[in-house]
Parts: structure tokens; sequence; C-alpha cells
């Protein structure tokens, strides 16, 4: 039986079912994963558009053709611990990805690729096609091909509470690996990252996620079936206590910087909030999740997609997401990243 699985991902929606798909059947094998992603090399270009930017926004460069990878990779393994799964991550830079993906492959020791076929709907379906392809015919290993299409709004919507659940299991995942790791002489100070970590908990998990969740997911559940009101009912009281730990966080890691404790209570108290938040995602995504699926109409998934993927209520407002997606990127890229080939 497979025990070591290679599974290539990209910056695509589907990548998120595909996560999901191959952690749940490496789950099931009792293997691990090696997630894999290969970039452009658009570093060699002297013009163009990466030229442009690189000469006119280094910093979008960087986080374009670097930290983007290290972003991905970041979430898919945060899919993987939420279930147990062991895991790690490497990431190279060819413009022959399918090349790089059965050297990664043979690197790492994997006795079977998992990847998705993205279809020929358009011509970058084409071109990923191309390459699934070239990996079945060179592999020479067993590539178990998982075929993706457009995904109906249920599968949109939970996809992305899904990643927004692996965001901030990665940011948890960075903040333990930066307290368990001694400051080097050039590393960025690490006050200004924790604060950082602490403001992205409150300004999107806090302020953004769990009202979304409740005003729209559970909302709709409690309107369809009272058979889930009690787990509806803890979320939401964990969602209150949640703010609260929050708070105990902030206060823990400025006791720290003032000189009072020792990183060592940071990290105490970092666990804590991590174990808490972990049973609470499990809960989610093991029990509300699934009874969503199963009592709510085509109808109620069309306005949740709408509103988590486009953030429609003005309470929220147009700029969040990119904001959310700037403050998660420079957090995971700070604290850690995966190896790089």
């Amino acid at each position: 039986m497979y025990r070591h699985l290679l599974v290539p991902i990209d910056g695509t929606d589907l990548s998120t079912e595909t996560i999901s798909n191959a952690v749940e059947l490496a789950r099931t094998l009792g293997a691990r994963i090696t997630f894999f992603h290969a970039q452009p090399n658009h570093a060699a270009a002297f013009s163009g558009d990466a030229e442009i930017v690189r000469l006119t926004s280094p910093a979008d460069y960087d986080y374009a053709y670097q930290g983007r990878a290290r972003e991905l990779l970041a979430k898919a393994e945060s899919a993987a611990r939420a279930l147990g799964v062991p895991c790690d991550s490497s990431t190279t830079v060819s413009d022959s990805p399918y090349r790089a993906i059965i050297a990664a492959a043979q690197d790492a020791g994997c006795d079977l690729i998992y990847m998705a076929s993205h279809g020929r709907r358009s011509s970058i379906g084409m071109m990923l096609g191309s390459q699934t392809l070239k990996v079945l015919v060179n592999a020479g290993m067993p590539v178990l091909v998982a075929a993706t299409t457009n995904p109906p709004a249920t599968s949109q919507a939970i996809g992305i509470i899904r990643d927004e659940h692996r965001s901030l299991a990665a940011v948890l995942h960075a903040w333990l690996h930066l307290l368990g790791t001694e400051q080097g002489p050039h590393d960025p100070p690490r006050d200004a990252r924790m604060r950082a970590m602490i403001h992205y908990i409150k300004a999107f998990p806090l302020a953004l996620h769990h009202p979304k969740e409740e005003e729209y997911l559970f909302r709709k559940l409690r309107e369809r079936t009272s058979r889930c009101n009690a787990e509806l009912d803890e979320l939401e009281r964990q969602h209150e206590r949640d703010m609260q730990l929050v708070d105990e966080l902030a206060a823990a890691v400025e006791r720290h910087l003032a000189g009072e404790t020792d990183v060592a209570a940071v990290k105490d108290a970092v666990s804590r909030y991590a174990l808490f938040i972990w049973e609470h995602m499990g809960r989610e995504e093991g029990v509300i999740l699934p009874a969503a699926q199963r009592y709510l109409t085509p109808a109620d998934w069309d306005e949740i997609n709408a509103v988590f993927s486009e953030n429609g209520d003005p309470r929220f407002g147009g700029d969040t997401d990119a904001e959310f997606k700037r403050l998660f990127s420079r957090i995971v890229n700070l604290a850690s990243s995966p190896d790089t080939k």
C-alpha cells in the first residue's frame, strides 16, 4: 500500500479541493504527504511583465514569485496537520513543471503522485492538462489523477471556509515555529512579528470570518433545521470565548515584550490558544459543514458562496480580503518557510 504521496499544488481554486481529497486519502492509507509547488522561472526573463514588476515594485515581485509559494504550502500543511497526517513541503523554480514534479517525487522517496486534472475548458486548462499527461507518461511510478471540474456553489463555499481555517492554522503554526527558534542576528525583530500575528487574528478571523459564519452559514442552518441548534449555540459561545482568549494572548505578548516574562510563557499561551482553535475548527468542519451540506438548499449555498467569495456584506468593506491576504502572506513568510530548492 502507498506510504508517501507527492501532492503538487498551484494557486487555483481547484487546488483547495485537491488538497482536501489528498489529505483524506493519506489519512485512510496511513501515509504521509509531501506538498510541492513548482514556480516558473520568471527571474530568468529580462523583458516582459515579470521584469517590469521586478523593477517597479520589488516587494510585489518577491511575493508573486517567491512568497506566494511559501503561502500556498503553509496552508496545505495546515490541512494535513488538522487531520493528523504527517507532512512536509518543498518548492523549486522550473520552466518544466512535469519534470520538477517527477524529480520532487523521486527526491522525497514518494511511491504515489496525487494530482488533479484541471480539464480543458480554457487554454490554461489545456496547458495544465498537458502537464498532468506528461507526468503520467514519464513518472515511472503510480500516478493518481483526481478529475476536477468547476465546483458548484456548495463546494466553493466550503472550500473558502476551509481555506480561511487553514490560513489561521498556518499563522499559529508559524508563530509556534517562531517561538521555538533562536532569534538570529539578521532576523526581523520578533516583537513586530508577534504584534502582526495578534493584529491578524483580531482583524480577520475575529472581525471577519466569525461574523460571516454566524450571519450566513449558522443562520441559514438554523432556518432549515433545529437539529444543530445546540452545536451552533456552543460554537457561537466559542466565538465569544475566542475574543477573550485573544485579548489574553495579546496581554501575554506585551508582558513578554516588556521584560516581565520569558518566551516560554508566550509559547505556552499560543499553544493553549492553538489547541482551542483547532478543536473549534474541527467541530465546524466535522459537524456543521456536513450538516449544512445535508440541509441547505442550492439558493442558500449561492448566497453563502457569494458572501464568502466577495465579502458581500457592506460591514466588511471591499478592500478587506486583499488586506487579509497581504497580512497573512507577510506573517507566514517572515515566521517560517518550507525548503526551497
